[in-house]
């Protein structure tokens, strides 16, 4: 909701700085209604709006092509069509993309020619893998509109066997309350059988007709009949998916809705409750057993997902199941699953922060943030403690995320508080990731610690004063030794695990006391 008047006045503010702006829509019926919306609302404006569709004949679409190419167009939507070659606007500032899932990554790479000098504005209620990770890892900038309409309700949807009595019932109520029905049946060659049922099973009905292998002007007429409620009954196929605003029409029924993708049965489940009336969803669908895994799946997160604008959380559970794609080409799936999708997204977010501060992006060493620290003892949350393995791997990624020591610490509460007094392997699991912290400040790669002394290995630049380790070594020789340039050694005797971290814990004090 609201994704137009953005795009609105969007265009309006580049129109009144100077620039043309284009509006790529994925259907004709959708470019009609934005040439009809912007037409209004601009018409007190010096603005001309100009439309490119397969409504208009071959001598109207040169003309408008010319007045592109000329400047005389201000803002002009179409279809496909804008990615011709021959359009060439004169001075474009705006790109819009409307409902940007209906377009593949190919046309997407052709709105490149346009994009090293304009600003790109993407809309849709169901944005893609890419799109959404691309935005997720700060590349680009994302908006969400959360709040709906006044007075608007979210959409009651059903998932049922094809049953003429309840087919009837359905339609009956939205009609005896003035309203309109979209029937849903995705297959052309059948789809006026489809309609003649309808007029059986509810006689009171009027009915009519709309896909996509219709002449234009029938189609359009049809169309705009339904608009004015000419008809109440619309027997149509996904043509209707994408942006069409028919506030009276306020039930639909989807046949054979297994066979329609999440994104795609969101969309068309938004087509109804564009008002304040409460809408109704119908999925009518074979027998669970004709049906695939993924369709049932798909179903059911469909029917749970009924809060307003919860397009966001469907696309997210997309991009879980389909993957990202890569961010750069054309590939659908992308490299993310060769080096795991944590690690994917730390890298890119990596190179997002060195971007933005100026700096080159960095995958070498001195730019790791871990620290691998061994110290030959158990440092682990033991099943007998915690037995279920999903747990214990969440909290370990949790430990190993932690910002800080206060973060440590109301882990262990939260621990203590769960499953009770912690034993010593987890003590000693936190104990080594506070002294993580402390050995990350002072820039140290490694540190290995056995019961007779230990190692530290240095970054190639640390963060210590170098006379800091030479008084160690002066002071206690036989204790302290330096190996190589970038190892210091040292000999103790630490039996227990305790000794071997507060041996180690005074030593990195030691090292910071003096640390540059």
């Amino acid at each position: 909701f609201g994704k137009t008047e953005v795009a609105m006045r969007a265009a309006f503010m580049a129109v009144h700085s100077g620039k043309q702006v284009m509006v790529l829509v994925p259907t004709t019926l959708l470019a009609q209604q934005h040439y009809e919306n912007f037409k209004d609302r601009f018409a007190d404006w010096p603005v001309k709006v100009e439309v490119l569709s397969r409504f208009q004949s071959k001598k109207a679409l040169d003309k408008v092509k010319t007045g592109i190419s000329e400047g005389n167009a201000d803002i002009i939507i179409g279809t496909h069509k804008l990615l011709q070659q021959d359009i060439d606007p004169k001075r474009l500032g705006l790109f819009i993309l409307d409902e940007e899932h209906r377009f593949g990554v190919t046309q997407k790479e052709q709105i490149k020619k346009y994009r090293a000098h304009i600003d790109v504005l993407t809309l849709t209620a169901t944005p893609i893998p890419r799109t959404l990770n691309m935005s997720i890892s700060g590349i680009r900038d994302l908006s969400i509109i959360a709040t709906a309409p006044a007075r608007r309700l979210a959409i009651k949807t059903f998932v049922l066997q094809w049953d003429a009595e309840k087919i009837r019932e359905g339609m009956l109520r939205e009609i005896k309350r003035g309203g309109q029905v979209y029937f849903l049946h995705n297959k052309v060659e059948d789809i006026d059988r489809v309609a003649r049922e309808i007029e059986a099973i509810l006689p009171e009905a009027k009915v009519a007709v709309a896909h996509g292998q219709m002449r234009e002007r029938e189609l359009e007429q049809v169309m705009l009949d339904f608009y004015h409620q000419r008809f109440n009954v619309l027997v149509c196929t996904t043509i209707i998916e994408t942006g069409i605003d028919v506030p009276t029409a306020n039930t639909i029924f989807i046949d054979r809705a297994d066979k329609l993708g999440l994104a795609q049965l969101y969309q068309i489940r938004g087509r109804v409750g564009r008002s304040h009336h409460r809408a109704y969803a119908y999925l009518i669908t074979p027998p669970q057993k004709a049906m695939t895994k993924d369709a049932v799946k798909r179903l059911e997160a469909i029917e749970s997902i009924e809060d307003l604008g919860a397009g966001f959380t469907l696309a997210t559970h997309d991009m879980e199941i389909r993957g990202a794609g890569e961010l750069l080409g054309d590939e659908q799936s992308g490299q993310m699953q060769e080096i795991g999708f944590n690690l994917y997204n730390e890298l890119l977010e990596r190179a997002v922060r060195a971007l933005k501060s100026g700096k080159e992006p960095s995958l070498n060493q001195s730019d790791r943030h871990f620290v691998e620290i061994d110290l030959h003892v158990p440092a682990l949350i033991p099943s007998d403690y915690l037995p279920d393995v999903h747990t214990r791997l969440v909290l370990y990624k949790r430990i190993s995320a932690a910002a800080d020591n206060e973060a440590l610490h109301e882990l262990q509460v939260e621990m203590i508080d769960r499953f009770g007094l912690l034993p010593d392997q987890v003590k000693t699991l936190f104990a080594v990731h506070e002294l993580r912290f402390k050995a990350k400040q002072i820039g140290i790669r490694k540190i290995d610690v056995y019961d007779q002394g230990g190692r530290l290995l240095f970054e190639e630049s640390p963060n210590v004063d170098p006379m800091t380790i030479i008084n160690l070594i002066q002071k206690q020789p036989k204790k302290f030794k330096l190996d190589g340039q970038d190892k210091l050694r040292f000999v103790e005797d630490m039996p227990e695990a305790e000794d071997r971290i507060v041996a180690l814990d005074n030593l990195l004090d030691a090292l910071l006391n003096k640390s540059a």
